[in-house]
């Protein structure tokens, strides 16, 4: 089986803490940083680079949708990192290279600050570098934020192992999960054993082209070091993206992964003709079901407050209203056509995730003996991959057992 080309957005997000101030003009990109940030430390000499890893083009199969909420986090990062006098300006984006009218994406990012290709119409700061490499990119970074489809993240580990400082540590934005030899395996796990650092996740109702408008939004960062929670929010919030920091670590990176599972659904109705009330109880019921799958599957406490965060309703109730998974499967069920064959007419080829996703839930619920505990999860795996019709998800909506 050939490997898997690399995606054309990843973030990892390198950022470094600063000692001492540093007047708004003296903008030093050189040098290294020895400050601690792995116990949430603040302490040590003055840090002199961060580094933002993100990816800008290259593969159909991440699609033009990371390559953009990269671009939209970057434009965040560098904001408050060349404001903040915590962090040293610098941030070094990840882009893997490609051709946009003759010309090098990196060139055009770093003379025009903006990535033309896939968020264009907004502005870089000029303190955003994209770099073609990746471990160059990372170099000396104190922080990473990952922002790349999960498919891909196993070979992107792989360049970095090995080359990331000892201190570092990481904040995944990455909705999915994927299945380990003992069951539920969270991407954020797979990043932090494979690259022996301390990761969190932020998740959110957070459309990449409102991100960029600074249209007001809210996100939420998961994070079982509140010291270091307290860093990433600096890094993180503006007046227009407010971020909440929570402990379950676990439970904010589940809802990521499982409302688009809901959305498909969602869509479905949508496709079927039904109206607002039906989409209500989809989002109702998917929402128990995600509970359920947490309190089953996260190592540690889930309380039902956590899905009151971003992550947890209100991104379920946009992606359920606004997103690639919900258009995609109201196609399906109005056309028939194969959900393979809308992804190239409708995404470029790009993979739609939350049939992914429920396809790895299938596994690991059947190798658990769970499927029947999860109706609304199975249809849609079941429609999406076993040829059921459509019009079974309304009969799974019925009789659904939060009814019984």
């Amino acid at each position: 089986m050939p490997p898997l080309p690399v995606p054309p957005c990843c973030s990892l997000l390198c950022l470094t803490r600063q000692t001492a101030p540093r007047p708004p003009q003296a903008l030093d990109f050189s040098g290294s940083c020895t400050c601690s940030l792995r116990k949430g430390s603040l302490q040590g000499t003055p840090c002199r680079r961060s580094c933002l890893g993100l990816g800008g083009g290259g593969a159909q199969e991440a699609g033009p949708s990371t390559a953009a909420k990269g671009s939209a986090i970057a434009k965040i990062v560098g904001g408050n990192a060349g404001r903040l006098a915590h962090f040293d300006p610098r941030v070094t984006m990840w882009v893997f290279e490609e051709d946009v009218g003759g010309r090098k994406l990196t060139e055009i990012i770093n003379t025009q600050h903006e990535n033309v290709k896939y968020l264009p119409g907004h502005k870089l700061p000029p303190n955003v570098v994209a770099v073609p490499d990746v471990v160059q990119a990372s170099a000396d970074a104190d922080i990473l934020i990952f922002v790349v489809p999960h498919q891909f993240i196993g070979k992107i580990c792989d360049q970095l192992k090995g080359h990331l400082k000892a201190d570092a540590i990481g904040l995944s934005l990455i909705k999915g999960v994927d299945e380990g030899p003992d069951g539920l395996k969270l991407i954020s796990e797979v990043i932090g054993e494979r690259l022996g650092i301390p990761m969190s996740v932020l998740m959110g109702a957070n459309i990449a082209n409102e991100v960029a408008d600074e249209k007001f939004c809210e996100t939420t960062i998961g994070c079982k070091d509140l010291a270091q929670g307290q860093l990433l929010k600096e890094l993180m919030q503006t007046p227009n993206f407010r971020v909440t920091v929570v402990q379950e670590v676990d439970t904010v990176e589940i809802c990521g992964a499982l409302k688009n599972i809901v959305a498909v659904g969602a869509g479905f109705c949508d496709g079927l003709g039904f109206g607002d009330n039906t989409k209500a109880a989809v989002i109702r019921l998917g929402l128990m079901e995600m509970i359920a799958f947490a309190k089953l599957f996260c190592h540690g406490p889930v309380s039902s407050a956590t899905f009151l965060e971003s992550c947890g309703i209100a991104d379920l109730i946009t992606t359920c209203y606004g997103g690639r998974n919900r258009k995609v499967a109201e196609a399906f069920a109005r056309t028939g056509k194969s959900i393979e064959q809308l992804e190239k007419e409708m995404l470029n080829g790009q993979k739609l995730q939350g049939p992914q996703t429920a396809q790895e839930l299938h596994s690991i619920l059947q190798h658990k003996g769970l499927v029947d505990k999860f109706p609304l999860f199975m249809a849609v795996y079941k429609i999406c991959y076993e040829n059921h019709p459509v019009s079974e998800f309304i009969c799974c909506l019925q009789n659904h057992p939060e009814h019984s």
